[in-house]
C-alpha cells in the first residue's frame, strides 16, 4: 500500500496519472498490450485529464469502466458512458474501448469479455459512503460474479446531487450495474484518487476501520499493489505519525 498526499487535486491527478501511465508503459513493453479499468464521477477529472496528455501508445491499450445507471440514457448528463466518451475516449487512440450501457442482459457478454484476459490496472475511486464503484454499503463480498445489479442507498443518492450531475435525489435511478468487489480486486494494479474533503470520514474509515462490507473500500487495503491518492483535505484525517 502506498499513500500520497498532495496538495490539490490538481497535483493529485498529475502525480496519479504519472504512475498509470508509467504502469501501463511497463506492461505494453513487456506484454504488447495492456488492459484497464477507469471510474468516473468528479473525483476523476484531473486524473483523466492528465491520464490523457500521457505519453502512452492508447492503441494498445483495451478500456472497460466500473459501472452505470440502469435504465439512463447515453444523452443524460449524468451518463457513465458520456462521461468517459467525452473525457477519455475522444482523446485517446484506444485498441478497444467496452462501456456498461445500463442494461442488465449486457452483463453476460460484457463480464465475458472483461474476463478473456487479465486486467492490468484498476484506476478506482471511493465514494463518500466508502462504497467502490457502485457497490455501496452493505456491499456483496461473495459474489464471484464480474458485474451484478446494485440498489443505491440514499448517501451515495445523496453524493451523485452533490456532485451536479442529478437535480435531486429522486431524480436519482433505484439501480445500476457495477463492476463487483470481487473483480475489482482481480486488477493486477489498483490506484485509487479520492481528493476533496466530502471524502475525508471515507478515506479515515478505508484505513483505519476493520475490513468489512459496511465500508467497502477496507478491501482495498487487502490488495497487493494498491496505492492511494488524496489531497489535503481529502486526507486530513491521514496519521502521519
Amino acid at each position: 500500500m502506498s499513500i500520497n498526499i498532495c496538495r490539490d487535486a490538481n497535483e493529485l491527478g498529475k502525480k496519479a496519472a504519472a504512475e498509470a501511465a508509467a504502469y501501463l508503459n511497463g506492461v505494453i513493453a513487456k506484454n504488447g498490450y495492456a488492459r484497464i479499468v477507469l471510474s468516473t464521477g468528479s473525483s476523476q477529472f484531473e486524473t483523466l485529464s492528465a491520464l490523457v496528455e500521457s505519453d502512452v501508445d492508447w492503441s494498445r491499450v483495451e478500456m472497460f469502466h466500473l459501472d452505470e445507471y440502469v435504465g439512463l440514457p447515453e444523452t443524460h448528463i449524468a451518463s457513465f458512458r458520456k462521461y468517459l466518451k467525452e473525457r477519455f475516449i475522444s482523446k485517446v487512440n484506444l485498441k478497444a474501448y467496452n462501456l456498461v450501457d445500463g442494461n442488465p442482459e449486457s452483463i453476460p457478454p460484457l463480464s465475458a469479455k472483461l474476463r478473456e484476459r487479465d486486467v492490468d490496472l484498476g484506476i478506482v475511486g471511493i465514494g463518500e459512503n466508502g462504497h467502490i464503484a457502485f457497490n455501496d454499503p452493505p456491499a456483496d463480498f461473495e459474489t464471484t460474479e464480474a458485474y451484478i445489479v446494485v440498489n443505491l442507498n440514499e448517501t451515495c443518492k445523496k453524493q451523485q446531487v452533490g456532485e451536479g450531475w442529478f437535480a435531486t435525489v429522486d431524480d436519482v435511478p433505484e439501480q445500476a450495474i457495477s463492476m463487483t468487489p470481487y473483480q475489482i480486486m482481480k486488477c493486477k494494479k489498483i490506484i485509487t484518487c479520492a481528493p476533496h474533503a466530502v471524502k475525508a470520514e471515507a478515506i479515515r474509515a478505508t484505513l483505519y476501520d476493520a475490513v468489512s462490507n459496511t465500508v467497502p473500500a477496507t478491501l482495498l487495503r487487502t490488495h497487493p499493489d494498491w496505492s492511494l491518492y488524496v489531497d489535503k483535505n481529502s486526507g486530513k484525517y491521514i496519521r502521519t505519525f
